[in-house]
């Protein structure tokens, strides 16, 4: 990107991404032309021209950087996408596109991020964590190893360090720390730090955040979808979405496009049941 930079002589560069033309609304768009420079720009628009989304990735020449923001210092809430880049392009700097062809996804929604993650644990992975020659450097925990009991099973799943798992966990990115206990089975699901899934317990395309408990014998996603009443556009793709700390009661059952913030109870849950589209939101 770079090498593109010095070579097309311009003064900012854009990373951008050609998405599908379905999800084009979601992004910041860029309209270039034959030679990638840049002519218009496009916030999320309804009827998208383009498919090349900004990545929010830029390389800027040091003079035009500086006296973007010199000049628009007392601008509130001062963003390149909307406010910086714009002007730059207004005042007429050469505003190139660079088509990276590599990995990249968006996870600006839940769907988008229960699939990002759901790829990591492809059998030959789109992005792989375990790359010879393209190492991850990030903190590490001083957290125990996995300890995997000899009533566990587990299949096609990342597992995180301090991890217990008693049950049996399926095509599933389980974080550090969690623990799942025996007769609980974990399918197509994410569970993040330090949750706890109690025995019995049946999980099924969820996203449970930190330190979670869900109770024994509980079931999650199942019955028909049906839209959630609370924010249809957030919560969909048939998955349940529990918040972090929050806490299920045992033996409910709980239905597809759900979000559950908070601790709950069995009074929640008439006839030990959260229908589909439903919403249970506690600050």
């Amino acid at each position: 990107m770079l090498d593109f930079h010095k070579k097309n002589d311009a003064k900012i560069t854009l990373a951008t991404y050609e998405v599908p033309w379905e999800d084009a609304s979601r992004f910041g768009l860029v309209i270039t032309d034959e030679n990638n420079q840049v002519m218009e720009f496009e916030e999320k628009p309804a009827n998208p021209r383009s498919n090349k989304a900004s990545m929010g990735i830029y390389i800027f020449d040091w003079p035009v950087l500086k006296e973007a923001l010199e000049t628009l210092k007392d601008q509130p809430g001062c963003d390149f996408g909307m406010h910086v880049i714009p002007y730059c392009h207004n005042r007429g700097d050469k505003i190139m596109a660079y088509n990276y062809q590599g990995y990249w996804k968006d996870v600006g929604t839940l769907s988008a991020y229960w699939e990002a993650n759901m790829e990591l644990i492809d059998i030959i992975p789109e992005f792989n964590l375990y790359e010879e020659f393209w190492r991850i450097y990030t903190k590490s925990s001083a957290l125990p190893p996995q300890y995997f009991a000899d009533t566990a099973k587990i299949s096609g799943c990342i597992v995180g360090e301090g991890t217990e798992v008693f049950g049996e966990i399926y095509n599933s990115v389980i974080g550090a720390d969690v623990t799942i206990e025996e007769g609980a089975v974990v399918t197509n699901s994410i569970i993040m730090n330090g949750s706890v899934i109690k025995a019995g317990a049946k999980i099924e395309k969820s996203i449970i955040a930190e330190n979670v408990e869900i109770g024994e014998n509980t079931e999650l996603g199942v019955f028909e979808e049906a839209p959630n009443k609370f924010k249809p556009n957030v919560y969909s793709g048939g998955l349940v979405t529990i918040g972090e700390g929050s806490v299920i009661p045992a033996n409910v059952k709980i239905g597809k496009n759900i979000a559950i913030v908070g601790k709950t109870t069995e009074e929640d849950y008439p006839d030990g049941i959260l229908a589909s589209g439903e919403s249970i939101i506690r600050q």
